[in-house]
């Protein structure tokens, strides 16, 4: 089985600030201009649906009204994708060409490459962990969320050019070479980019 991590570039503190908002006028706005998606997700997920899980809707709003979530966890992964879409909706999706779809323990290849190559301040492994959304979402198995602040990625970026200052350049293979600049390429957006950081979502 095969998965994806998305990408977003955007401020981390804005996209959680959109929990418990109450923002109706957001609310509105994308059930109007994006009423497909989200009937094309309810498609997706009709056996759960029918089972008794909100719609992508109804998790939309639980999620911008901050609750009231299921005590016991049931459905996390609707308010999860919730999280997901209010992050791509105000976010600007960043090439994942080499990210989707991966298999097995791709992610953590990758982080061995960064780890080659000096960078330690940032892990794409961590967009697969648990705990990644704001504390009052429901965390579920799929998809699994994690983010990267503005300053550590300038910091990887400082790590990048001393290791080119260094000239350090350890054998990597070709596919890992290329899955690292794709990460290099995120972090340059956020360089330009006051505040902004990195949202990965894996599922």
């Amino acid at each position: 089985m095969s998965s994806s991590l998305s990408v977003y570039l955007l401020d981390p503190k804005a996209a959680r600030a959109f929990v418990g908002s109450r923002d109706d006028q957001l609310l509105q706005v994308i059930r109007d201009s994006f009423g497909d998606d989200l009937a094309s997700d309810d498609n997706w997920f009709s056996s759960e649906i029918e089972k008794g899980a909100p719609t992508a809707f109804e998790a939309l709003r639980t999620v911008v009204y901050g609750g009231p979530f299921p005590e016991n966890g049931q459905y996390a992964f609707q308010y999860a994708y919730a999280y997901k879409r209010l992050c791509s909706l105000t976010g600007s999706f960043l090439d994942n060409s080499c990210f989707s779809p991966f298999r097995g323990d791709w992610l953590e290849l990758v982080d061995e490459g960064l780890r080659a190559l000096r960078i330690t301040a940032v892990s794409v492994a961590e967009f697969g962990y648990y705990g990644g959304f704001p504390d009052s979402v429901p965390y579920s198995d799929l998809p699994r969320c994690g983010e990267w602040t503005h300053d550590r990625c300038l910091e990887a970026l400082v790590q990048f050019e001393q290791t080119k200052r260094a000239g350090h350049a350890p054998p990597l293979e070709p596919e890992v070479v290329d899955a690292v600049m794709d990460v290099m390429g995120w972090l340059r957006h956020v360089e330009a980019r006051p505040g902004f950081g990195v949202v990965g979502f894996v599922s």
